[in-house]
């Protein structure tokens, strides 16, 4: 039996299971890579500065339709990844570091345009925070339009009762700017995010429920209005984005041998035409399932690994982005990882060419499906 066809086999009969329990199915050790087609690494950013612990996280990818002015220097756009023991890096889309905020504990990092504060549009990024004292959401804005020493400047906090934020993830619905923060026991907080008179954040919670055990993966699909979320020990769910929607929940993979290797971590979405596709992280056995999300209902197309190449292969990932388009010099898409065990020195983050991972695959390009 192929490994796709054994995707559909377990998928289908977790769903017609009546109850879904969690399941503690660990990869063989640090480092085992478990099956998956090979891709390889076209960079990778130097390590955080956190040495010898567990400290790169999560990334987010901005882009920019014209080049923008971030500290005296033009760049197409930049890569936001967390040191979740010390701040937030800001990196070139070339991998070099642009800046570096030391603002604490940040775990999972997102961004969203179309916010106007003060009356110029900005590009707000979100962090869960899970710095003692100001638990809750850390905002921040970068000024596309500014010049000079521009960069990304802290902006305020969402306060929230989750005790220990992981998650975190950025959407919209129509002109509205969502904010979903996953704590570390499955708590799920809404908010709608906006800027007052004052230009200060303001944040009206809309929705709450609980996943059921510790989670943190997250990812908004406004064209399907569509929310993922990863529960580390059971699997990746669907629910609905729409606050309305409420608890109501479908599982797309529960965790299961060669397909999604507890604990399931990060997810992103990728638009390539008019195909959506949803990137895990299957952090047990190192490798990144990968579903068709733009139909009725999600379709397992495989999983990649990221090989040995001419920068070190990928393990154990924790957080993980993805951008479809032209983002820099990657024309067709982008794919940034965390790597947990870096050849030199500590935790990084690794590039990978979308168009890489969709030959591998072997998936079409642009609108035809595959």
């Amino acid at each position: 039996m192929n490994i796709r066809t054994l995707a559909a086999t377990a998928a289908a009969s977790l769903l017609s299971a009546c109850a879904v329990m969690e399941v503690d199915f660990q990869g063989e050790g640090e480092g085992f890579v478990g099956p998956g087609v090979p891709v390889r690494a076209a960079l990778e950013t130097p390590s955080v500065g956190t040495a010898g612990q567990d400290a790169a996280d999560d990334p987010a990818i901005w882009t920019s339709a014209a080049p923008v002015i971030f500290k005296g220097t033009t760049v197409p756009g930049f890569v936001a990844g967390t040191d979740k023991k010390s701040g937030l890096y800001i990196y070139g889309l070339d991998g070099t570091i642009l800046q570096f905020l030391p603002e604490g504990l940040l775990n999972n990092v997102d961004t969203q345009e179309g916010l106007n504060v003060g009356g110029r549009p900005q590009v707000v990024l979100g962090a869960s925070d899970r710095t003692p004292g100001k638990t809750g959401v850390a905002l921040f804005l970068f000024d596309p339009r500014a010049t000079g020493d521009n960069g990304v400047r802290p902006w305020g906090t969402i306060a929230t009762d989750v005790v220990e934020p992981y998650g975190f993830c950025f959407a919209r619905r129509g002109a509205e700017i969502h904010a979903i923060l996953v704590g570390h026991e499955g708590e799920v907080r809404q908010f709608v995010l906006t800027a007052d008179a004052a230009g200060q954040p303001a944040a009206r919670e809309v929705r709450r429920f609980d996943i059921g055990t510790i989670s943190e993966g997250c990812a908004a699909d406004e064209a399907t209005d569509a929310l993922y979320l990863a529960e580390e020990n059971v699997g990746v769910w669907r629910y609905g984005l729409d606050p309305a929607a409420g608890s109501g929940r479908v599982l797309v993979q529960g965790v299961a041998r060669d397909l999604l290797v507890a604990d399931a971590e990060g997810l992103s979405i990728i638009a390539d035409g008019a195909a959506r596709y949803l990137i895990g992280s299957s952090q047990g056995d190192s490798a990144f399932p990968v579903w068709r999300i733009d139909g009725a209902a999600p379709v397992y197309v495989g999983r990649f690994v990221v090989a040995e190449g001419t920068v070190d292969k990928v393990t154990g990932t924790d957080g993980l982005a993805a951008l479809g388009g032209p983002v820099g010099a990657f024309p067709e898409g982008l794919v940034v990882v965390q790597d947990d065990v870096n050849d030199v020195g500590t935790q990084n983050f690794k590039f990978i060419d979308w168009r890489d991972i969709r030959t591998a695959l072997g998936l079409q390009a642009g609108p035809d499906r595959p």
